[in-house]
């Protein structure tokens, strides 16, 4: 019940007003996301970089209400992979489709996820389009499979093995060489769509990785980039060892090289698991969220980690 309030206020206009005002929240939610600007999110990558660690860059933003609003994410996503470029980190962009319009009409989303696919290729680059809640589930699939006749090997997406159609959805993509980004999920989904039980989720997720294993042997086992840019097949998104050692295990048994399978994790989280993820010889890759437009993002860290809320608490409560 905590976690489902939690979602509901990330959603909630009248709590993001009143959080958003507290100098405290922007304190937690920084440990979370690394800036607010497009340079602080390059310094934090190239931190990670460092450390042996590739990264996601991701300007927060979704659920966009004019096609003007749209447009403007569209340029942000463009200028973040400029500023890979020019920086030389090593580093890809996630997207969020209604953050570019679908909410506004399948039409014009298309022609802007066409628009960044396109200028992230032409300068060798890869964009992870994410998931959202179930609602939009059927929508981002259909874009993502769209958008594979033109830009299938610099472009992913994610699956969450919390719904009970990942299954199915994880075989047809596999087949195909999609590039998957294996996680639990963040929202909170009705019976009748989703697991309720943890123990089920995570059942599922074994099971998931395990296909898109064989089915990165199945086409030959690609191997990330030496830019650190184009991802293997299969990326285990999870802080959970026990996920993470599944993966490791099965992937060993079935002969997939190390750096044909990566493991993802969030900024800020964990970072004891990347840095010896990495000292194991995987690839790692960390998500790096940016921008003004946290608060959704924050509320549902909290909501995945009861630790995550006591830290905030504390933290408030010391002012």
């Amino acid at each position: 019940m905590f976690r489902s309030l939690l979602i509901y206020l990330s959603k909630a206009a009248w709590a993001r007003n009143i959080v958003t005002r507290w100098s405290i929240a922007w304190q937690a939610a920084s440990r979370f996301v690394a800036g607010d600007k497009l340079e602080d999110a390059i310094q934090a990558i190239r931190t990670l970089n460092a450390k042996g660690i590739n990264a996601t860059l991701d300007h927060l933003g979704e659920h966009t209400t004019t096609p003007d609003e749209a447009s403007r994410a569209v340029q942000d996503i463009l200028r973040a992979i400029d500023a890979i470029n020019d920086s030389g980190v090593r580093a890809n962009v996630s997207i969020k489709l209604t953050q570019i319009g679908l909410r506004l009409g399948r039409d014009l989303c298309a022609e802007n996820l066409r628009c960044v696919l396109e200028y992230a290729r032409a300068r060798g680059n890869f964009v992870r389009i994410d998931m959202e809640d179930s609602p939009w589930v059927d929508a981002t699939l259909g874009l993502y499979r769209q958008m594979t006749e033109c830009c299938l090997d610099n472009s992913g997406v994610v699956i969450q093995s919390y719904l009970y159609r990942s299954e199915q959805d994880v075989r047809q993509l596999t087949a195909n060489g999609a590039r998957i980004r294996l996680c639990k999920g963040a929202y909170k989904e009705p019976a009748d769509v989703a697991y309720p039980k943890k123990s089920d989720v995570d059942d599922n997720y074994d099971r998931l990785a395990e296909i898109m294993i064989d089915a990165a042997l199945a086409h030959n086992a690609p191997r990330l980039s030496p830019d650190g840019r184009i991802p293997p097949l299969p990326a285990i998104a999870s802080h959970d060892p026990r996920r993470l050692e599944h993966a490791k295990a099965y992937a060993a048994q079935a002969g997939l090289p190390k750096d044909a399978i990566e493991f993802q994790m969030l900024y800020g989280i964990r970072r004891d698991l990347q840095e010896q993820t990495v000292a194991q010889g995987y690839p790692v890759r960390v998500y790096v969220p940016y921008g003004t437009e946290w608060y959704p993002y924050f509320m549902r860290r909290l909501a995945e980690r009861p630790a995550n809320v006591w830290f905030f608490l504390s933290n408030f409560f010391r002012r």
